[in-house]
């Protein structure tokens, strides 16, 4: 990662802002793009931009626009027709068409300036911080998960992984009435972050299988979240699984074709699902982030846009007891 002089951002045109960019959070997804040079079989385009967690202010607004110059908004990085079957059924996630900021050739969100259509700014409270509102877009994948797999208050949920998306989908379960939420992760910081954010315990991965099941007398989970995408990671969700559970896999593979146990899978009759990013959630995330509900604990680091390369190492190393690094242009 370097910083480099980009040219001057264009004005927007009718239905877009142009927005100056505060804030932007690294994502995993990043984090593969950069380490691994690409996402499963995505390669990377190079030069690109990576960040899609960001938060700002209106600058310029153009045509046929209803906002305001100094409204503050979070950007869905998305880009959509709005037309396609997917589009029209309400699963806009799964455009046909769909072009992602920070991914195939289409300019991330580490930068000043960004003009984006209107329809991808969404209004962010005065409650919130711009650092607070870069939780809005992951978060925003969490409420997805959910629409998904809509969680039973009095159920037990586990999950593999303590990195943001694990301890977000941890919070998410306990604001809706989960009996117990157990997480598991190999580092001493992120399970302390876990508690915080609401997991009522964090465990080694050594333990979680059996921690799963002390807690539940023996029944096994009734939803298990894989945000780690490891071997040991999903063959763990499996075994602290009840029979019937589901099974949800949200964490970005490193490998490009991660083994499954079906046969583990197939002997609890477990329903296996897949996620793929957000599905216009931003508001209720907005909501839940302004009222306190999930909190932001687990923001640990800020740095200015020359350190971004210094981030990416401090988060792929895991030093500095880091959670999620914000980015401030």
């Amino acid at each position: 990662m370097e910083t480099v002089e980009l040219p001057e951002e264009r004005e927007p045109g009718p239905g877009e802002v142009m927005v100056r960019i505060c804030s932007c959070g690294i994502c995993g997804s990043d984090l593969h793009w950069w380490a691994e040079g690409g996402v499963g079989e995505r390669r990377a385009p190079y030069p690109m931009v990576l960040g899609h967690e960001p938060a700002g202010e209106i600058v310029a607004v153009g045509e046929g626009v209803a906002m305001r110059l100094g409204d503050r908004v979070a950007i869905e990085p998305a880009l959509t027709c709005g037309v396609c079957e997917f589009c029209r059924g309400g699963r806009a996630n799964l455009c046909l068409t769909s072009r992602f900021m920070s991914s195939g050739g289409v300019w991330g969100l580490f930068r000043e300036y960004a003009t984006v259509p209107a329809t991808n700014a969404d209004p962010i409270p005065a409650a919130l911080s711009y650092d607070q509102a870069t939780l809005i877009e992951p978060l925003s994948v969490i409420l997805h998960l959910f629409e998904l797999r809509p969680l039973a208050p009095g159920e037990t949920v586990a999950i593999t992984g303590a990195g943001p998306i694990g301890m977000l989908a941890g919070a998410v379960a306990r604001s809706r009435g989960a009996a117990a939420v157990i997480v598991s992760d190999p580092r001493p910081h992120r399970r302390a972050l876990a508690e915080k954010m609401g997991a009522h315990l964090a465990v080694e991965p050594s333990q979680f299988a059996a921690s799963v099941f002390d807690l539940t007398h023996g029944r096994g989970a009734d939803l298990v979240i894989d945000a780690a995408a490891k071997r040991d990671s999903l063959r763990a969700c499996f075994a602290a699984a009840r029979k019937g559970a589901d099974c949800i896999l949200i964490g970005i593979p490193s490998e490009t074709n991660l083994p499954v146990d079906l046969h583990a899978a197939m002997a609890k009759e477990l329903r296996l699902q897949t996620i793929f990013r957000s599905n216009h959630n931003a508001a209720e995330a907005t909501r839940l982030l302004a009222e306190g509900v999930v909190g932001d604990h687990l923001l640990t680091h800020r740095l200015p846009l020359s350190q971004t390369q210094f981030a990416f190492e401090m988060l792929d190393g895991y030093h500095d007891n880091c959670g999620k690094i914000v980015m401030q242009p």
